[in-house]
């Protein structure tokens, strides 16, 4: 099958927390919530959030037993182009709302963004760059 660019892309991430993570990514860094499943009888709990126009979301989920907790590592990283300066009232809202702003893994971020990590600790990085300008820039 040829890849799609059109193709909507879903990025899964396991969650200790449904609760805290949800208020992360929802309240915080604003994404909407487009569908949520509620444990029953030991089933996996999820929560997908996103933007109605994009053609990604973030789906989190629950495992009720516990197999499978979170294992991100500094480099796993969900970034957003902002292309300006980063808002440091939506940086304040992302700790208000359980996250922790971090120095980056990679340096490049830091010249580049903001790096907040999740209640699970996975990063999201605020881009002070375009998606344009950063593809331009990685095609040299």
């Amino acid at each position: 099958m040829p890849a799609l660019g059109s193709a909507h892309l879903r990025l899964a991430r396991p969650t200790r927390d449904l609760v805290a993570a949800g208020r992360f990514w929802r309240d915080g860094l604003g994404l909407r919530e487009l569908h949520r499943h509620a444990s029953q009888a030991g089933e996996h709990s999820l929560l997908m959030l996103g933007w109605p126009d994009a053609a990604w979301h973030l789906e989190l989920t629950h495992d009720p037993s516990g197999a499978l907790p979170p294992t991100p590592t500094p480099d796993d990283l969900l970034v957003v182009y902002v292309g300006g300066p980063v808002p440091e009232d939506l940086v304040a809202r992302l700790e208000g709302c359980g996250g922790t702003r971090v120095a980056a893994h990679n340096p490049y971020w830091d010249a580049w963004g903001v790096t907040v990590e999740d209640p699970d600790g996975y990063r999201l990085v605020l881009s002070t760059r375009d998606w344009n300008n950063a593809t331009a820039l990685a095609a040299r």
